[in-house]
């Protein structure tokens, strides 16, 4: 995946500057969306030529998204012209950017995220494309590809699991057993700092507050299943809810396990925390791999699907974002940007991707899976058979809603964590602003 489950901010329900005017005074606002322009030449592109924006900024998805492009080139003798722009930046910037004079093509996230831009006919439908590469996908798949008349929107190429990772050797070292369920999963957590370890690598400063979800997405979710959790996501619950307090005393129960100073660190270098042996476990998603160069770390890291709760939901539902590509409202270049987004929805370049950025999943069931490393076969595992998939928190949900008010709520909590009541009701206060009854 590319800078992941990563910051995933798009201005949706209620104008983001609106809201942001609102809550920060119009200076702030003016200076809350980066510049994202497209590298498109306008009305006299060449034909030849079709531009893709890319939202795959750091060093490994940027050479995977290469070796795509590049063997698309040579196939069909066209030219890509890669407009790449940060992860966060591209997400801040998105709305503005689809409006404007987009590349032909550009990376996004199925489902919710992907359904907004559609309604709002800021995408392009993508039946015929859908026509040459459905076969290789899944019913579930290509539910996520469809906006909400029906028709395709999304083409993907990936998916990864969001789980508690840890490295073997340090489990083996301390004699650390996997926990299945909350008790043993805090009692894990009550030894490893004892042993003098952060037992949660914790990364949420600057642009990196999604990071966070991942973790509140599952305690709600194996604390009240996946029915209220996805009600609440899309503005349906009461954040006052009894269920969702209850998520936040878990939560509180778990915060003093987190790494210290989490809101001045970076997901990547939380990650790394974890990957040097500081930090016993980290919640977070299969694209921790990206940071690693060396197959002998690889071979020690693993993972554990995130402990039970409450027992009538299990360990039932996995958190797996699926990452591809849309097409732009009025594409310059129409026929070249379909004929790349069937190469993109191929096998040959999934297998082309995941062979340079091994910490995600294909899609593509026709996909090569046989140079696979052991996450990736066990992270292919648990998304199968998982009885329900969640995308993430600000992908399920109005991402404007998400990156907000639930997002600076969540950071300051975490900061001093209490009941979470006055948490609660500012971010109920808030909720009917994005969403209509």
């Amino acid at each position: 995946m590319t800078l992941q489950s990563r910051s995933f901010r798009t201005p949706v329900g209620p104008n983001r500057r609106t809201v942001l005017q609102g809550l920060l005074g119009a200076g702030a606002a003016a200076l809350a969306v980066p510049a994202l322009t497209a590298c498109g030449g306008g009305a006299g592109s060449d034909p030849k030529t079709v531009t893709f924006g890319s939202n795959g900024a750091d060093a490994t998805p940027k050479k995977a998204y290469a070796a795509v492009t590049d063997a698309f080139q040579k196939d069909s003798k066209l030219t890509v012209r890669t407009n790449t722009v940060d992860h966060d930046t591209f997400q801040k910037s998105i709305s503005t950017y689809l409006q404007g004079t987009p590349d032909d093509v550009f990376t996004w996230f199925a489902g919710y995220r992907m359904q907004y831009f559609a309604k709002k006919g800021l995408a392009s439908p993508l039946d015929e494309v859908w026509d040459t590469i459905g076969a290789g996908f899944s019913d579930a798949t290509r539910q996520l590809s469809r906006g909400e008349d029906g028709k395709y929107y999304f083409v993907p190429l990936y998916n990864y699991p969001w789980a508690v990772f840890y490295r073997k050797s340090v489990f083996q070292q301390h004699g650390y057993q996997i926990p299945a369920n909350w008790s043993q999963f805090t009692a894990l957590a009550r030894q490893m700092q004892k042993d003098g370890l952060s037992p949660i690598a914790s990364g949420y400063g600057g642009g990196d507050s999604w990071s966070i979800l991942g973790a509140f997405d599952y305690l709600n979710l194996r604390a009240n299943g996946y029915d209220f959790h996805m009600s609440l996501m899309r503005g349906q619950a009461a954040w006052t809810d009894k269920r969702v307090v209850r998520t936040i005393d878990l939560w509180r129960e778990l915060a003093p396990y987190y790494q210290t100073g989490g809101g001045g660190r970076s997901w990547q270098d939380a990650a790394q925390s974890l990957l040097d042996k500081k930090s016993g476990m980290a919640v977070i998603g299969l694209f921790l791999g990206q940071q690693v160069t060396d197959e002998s770390l690889r071979a020690d890291i693993d993972f554990f699907p995130f402990p039970e709760i409450d027992p009538t939901y299990g360990q039932d539902t996995v958190e797996a974002p699926t990452d591809g590509f849309m097409l732009s409202r009025r594409p310059k270049n129409h026929d070249g940007a379909t004929k790349l987004l069937e190469f993109l929805g191929g096998a040959k370049a999934e297998g082309l991707y995941m062979g340079v950025d091994p910490s995600n999943v294909a899609v593509n069931s026709g996909a090569d899976t046989s140079a696979y490393n052991a996450l990736q076969k066990k992270s292919a595992e648990l998304i199968a058979g998982a009885k329900h998939i969640t995308q993430f928190g600000d992908r399920d949900s109005d991402p404007g809603f998400i990156s907000t008010v639930v997002e600076p709520g969540f950071t300051e909590w975490l900061n001093h964590p209490d009941d979470g009541s006055a948490l609660l009701r500012k971010i109920e206060s808030q909720r009917s602003r994005f969403f209509t009854a």
